[in-house]
């Protein structure tokens, strides 16, 4: 059986150590390459705030020097919604029906599979592997009362992670973090737009880009200056 290929989708507006921790947490259970694929068009999320260039570009530095650790901008090719059984069904035709794929989503993802397009069939394309995030665990308590669909289609996939190699799809499993992350898209966001310190939640490297490029600062009001023909 070939290595594990791990790919790991996400809008990434902007990316933060979060992502990058659970990234080389990933890479390191499974002993696998992770690859972090931004999305085009999410069609689970409102528009982005930073173009898709600038979010590759960001990606691109967080990942320089990172062993194991790529980009792929497949998503950013393709018109449309960047819909993940899309990209699962063009990964398993370049890379054929026997190499181990699993797809890399957080638990709150988890949650909301069964609103996902054509869900299903993303397991006859790849393994899913779930990572626990602030505020969304993988529970069966939780699965049953929230997302009773979703726990019917991944109780008999429960596998341990070190086992999802010994396939090429069809299996699910959880991989614990070692520590929540605190840091979210979101809020890095905000704490830009007010001027809150947020220099610590990303790589110096994208920090330097953000600000280089005054990304994610309050749009600017442009009031015109009144013509004497304004005058009353």
């Amino acid at each position: 059986m070939s290595p594990m290929r791990v790919f790991y989708g996400g809008t990434f507006d902007p990316v933060h150590n979060g992502h990058l921790a659970v990234a080389r947490t990933v890479r390191d259970a499974l002993s696998a390459q992770v690859a972090l694929l931004p999305a085009h068009d999410p069609p689970h999320k409102g528009a982005t705030r930073a173009d898709a260039v600038q979010r590759a570009a960001m990606l691109e530095l967080a990942v320089t020097g990172e062993p194991g650790l790529c980009v792929d901008r497949r998503e950013l090719r393709r018109a449309g919604p960047s819909w993940t059984v899309d990209t699962l069904t063009e990964l398993r035709g370049e890379l054929g029906k026997h190499v181990p794929i699993a797809w890399l989503i957080g638990a709150d993802s988890l949650l909301q599979l069964a609103s996902w397009h054509r869900w299903r069939e993303l397991f006859g394309l790849a393994h899913i592997l779930v990572v626990d995030r602030p505020g969304a665990v993988v529970d069966a308590d939780a699965l049953r009362t929230q997302a009773p669909q979703v726990l019917a289609e991944i109780k008999p996939r429960w596998r341990d992670p070190g086992q999802l190699a010994e396939a090429a799809h069809g299996g699910f499993a959880r991989v614990a973090m070692p520590a929540l992350r605190p840091e979210s898209s979101t809020e890095l966001r905000r704490r830009i737009r007010d001027g809150e310190p947020w220099q610590d939640w990303v790589p110096p490297a994208v920090a330097a880009y953000i600000v280089r490029h005054g990304l994610y600062q309050p749009a600017t009001v442009i009031i015109p200056t009144p013509s004497a023909s304004d005058n009353p």
